[in-house]
């Protein structure tokens, strides 16, 4: 791909930014290339050594406020035909409790997941205590002279410790992994601020 094909396919994918933000982005990559190309890159190479286009979309999505992606899609082209505000005004009844609804559903089903997190790591800090109680129960036991209950309270307290551990690192990955999702989802709700309009 050369540099007019990769700046085009750029521009195709974030005509939704700000202008101003568009053209200073246009002009950052189309420097950088031109900068390869005097360090003795062909075009081709000096583009595919930037990345590709989805990465930088991504990237530049995930440095934009999503309130200037809303006040761009916000910001009218042209002005509402008639039949077009009829449509709208007769069509809010339905619309909005519709729109509504699948927000709360999309926000409900977000909290749950973070709920699920929260309650995993709970367990998890639960048997660390428990391993923690099984080892004072354990020094309990031998200063009250019944070696056999400190036995128990001790592998009890060993047991509790090691499933501890290994639920942190899993703890560890789920929440990294709602985090990505998060990520996933705000870049996804930028994205449709910038897609294709026709």
């Amino acid at each position: 791909m050369n540099k007019e094909q990769f700046l085009n396919e750029l521009r195709s994918r974030l005509n939704g930014l700000p202008r101003a933000e568009l053209e200073e982005r246009l002009f950052f990559y189309g420097e950088m290339i031109d900068d390869r190309v005097e360090d003795g890159l062909t075009e081709e190479e000096a583009v595919a050594g930037i990345g590709t286009v989805d990465e930088i979309v991504d990237q530049i999505l995930e440095e934009v406020p999503l309130s200037a992606l809303v006040k761009e899609k916000v910001r009218q082209r042209r002005g509402l035909k008639i039949w077009e505000i009829i449509l709208i005004v007769l069509g809010f009844p339905v619309w909005l409790p519709l729109l509504i609804s699948a927000f709360a559903i999309a926000l409900s089903l977000y909290v749950v997941l973070w709920s699920i997190m929260i309650s995993i790591w709970a367990v998890d800090l639960s048997l660390a205590a428990c391993a923690v109680g099984g080892v004072l129960s354990a020094v309990w036991y031998l200063v009250k002279g019944n070696p056999a209950a400190a036995g128990f309270a001790f592998g009890a307290a060993v047991i509790c410790a090691g499933l501890a551990v290994l639920l942190f690192y899993g703890c560890v990955e789920l929440t990294k992994a709602l985090i990505r999702l998060t990520k996933k989802m705000v870049l996804g709700v930028k994205a449709m601020f910038i897609g294709k309009e026709t």
